[in-house]
């Protein structure tokens, strides 16, 4: 009932709602990011590592610091995990979290913020201080219908910051970089282009590491996939423009060993590489693509499960199918969070794009841990199994119901079993 009532009511009522829910909070909670110097992060894919960086190196630099993303909430250095399958929670959630951060004596907060929670204003009454563009590419057109109304959602987070740390190598960069008031005050990050503000040079890259330099200072990140180095790039010149030594930059994120369910790296006994990742849209399944395939050793297989999420985006999924059949050697198409939607119709919709028939090297099993298992029962030494869709997530959503769940357990399981 609660849904039917939803789907009802027009999105634009709905956002008044949301914009007087969160006035209240600001009040109710005594406008606490007033008190806080507040770091957002947005964009399509990198989000979530990129505020961990962040997050890490403010630490690192003796900074107490509240960090709110999809996959957990810091206070200080304690950890709670983000059960609640949201990006940016609710306005009242997010405030009283604030409210706490300056009660446990944080001095900054670092906000993954979503275009949902931009153009229904949740984040309404949040001075940002800097605000951090990952990327911009197809995620979400079932909310926001266009591009362009997807692009002009996030810009928002951009008209309200002094700061602007944006990503040169995706499209149209500048859009976002005129909405600060101060031109000097926008700050590029590029793999490709020199003159930019933080570059990213000599890239190597490996299962265990990757390495890169920035300028004369040589980093080195223990969380493979050269879209991890763009979000690093990001995270590096965020720390400049707050003046903290790139010797504590380098440390920080050095020492992370990984986040989990964003290239997340598991290896069985067999000499099997087990990838979990979070992608789920094209751009991601892209980048995904180029950082696996040249590590993949002649004569082995790459072997991909996944599905799609249910009440989005259906225009992506025979992208996604079409993006796993020409670069995978095997595909697996399995259920992910169906949500609402008949769970098999998405897989009909992925397989529209998938250019193989079914057999040995294109399965169908909608089941995900018996894909799971499929997929280990298969691999050989030296190949590689990517499963993404649901990265860190703790449950699966299958119409109102959250059934608990744990890819990483999964798989951990299924690998006992034939090991």
């Amino acid at each position: 009932m609660k849904r039917f009532i939803s789907l009802l009511v027009p999105q634009w009522l709905k956002n008044i709602y949301h914009l007087a829910c969160a006035i209240l909070a600001n009040v109710y909670f005594g406008f606490p990011a007033k008190k806080l110097r507040i770091i957002g992060i947005t964009g399509t894919n990198g989000k979530t590592t990129t505020t961990q960086m962040i997050g890490a190196i403010l630490r690192e630099a003796g900074k107490k610091t509240a960090v709110a993303s999809t996959i957990d909430f810091w206070m200080g250095d304690e950890q709670r995990i983000n059960t609640s399958k949201f990006t940016t929670t609710s306005a009242w959630s997010l405030q009283k979290f604030l409210r706490e951060a300056i009660q446990n004596g944080c001095e900054y907060a670092v906000i993954e913020t979503s275009s949902h929670a931009l153009d229904q204003s949740r984040v309404f009454g949040i001075p940002y201080e800097i605000a951090v563009m990952t990327n911009v590419t197809r995620e979400h057109l079932d909310y926001h219908h266009t591009m362009e109304e997807y692009r002009k959602a996030k810009r928002k987070l951009f008209s309200q910051a002094q700061y602007a740390v944006i990503n040169a190598d995706m499209e149209v960069p500048e859009y976002f970089g005129e909405a600060i008031s101060k031109k000097e005050n926008v700050f590029f990050y590029s793999t490709k282009n020199k003159d930019v503000f933080v570059y990213g040079a000599s890239i190597r890259l490996n299962f265990s590491h990757t390495e890169f330099m920035v300028e004369q200072d040589e980093y080195t990140l223990h969380i493979p996939g050269f879209f991890n180095i763009e979000n690093a790039l990001a995270a590096i010149a965020t720390a400049r423009i707050l003046k903290i030594d790139s010797e504590v930059t380098r440390k920080a994120l050095k020492q992370m060993t990984g986040i989990p369910g964003r290239m997340e790296c598991l290896e069985s006994k067999e000499g099997v590489d087990i990838i979990i990742d979070y992608a789920v849209t094209p751009d991601a399944f892209e980048k995904l693509y180029a950082s696996v395939r040249p590590l993949k050793i002649p004569g082995t297989k790459i072997i991909h499960v996944f599905g799609a999420c249910g009440d989005r985006d259906r225009g992506k999924r025979p992208i996604l199918g079409s993006i796993a059949s020409e670069y995978a050697d095997v595909v697996i198409l399995t259920n992910e969070d169906p949500y609402f939607e008949d769970g098999e119709q998405i897989l009909n919709e992925i397989e529209a794009g998938i250019s193989r028939k079914r057999g040995n090297e294109y399965i169908r099993i909608y089941d995900r841990r018996e894909a799971i298992a499929k997929a280990i029962e298969l691999a050989e030494q030296g190949d590689i199994i990517l499963i993404t869709g649901k990265g860190a997530e703790t449950s699966m959503a299958i119409g109102e119901k959250r059934i608990p769940w744990s890819e990483r357990q999964v798989i951990e399981e299924e690998l006992a079993k034939k090991e």
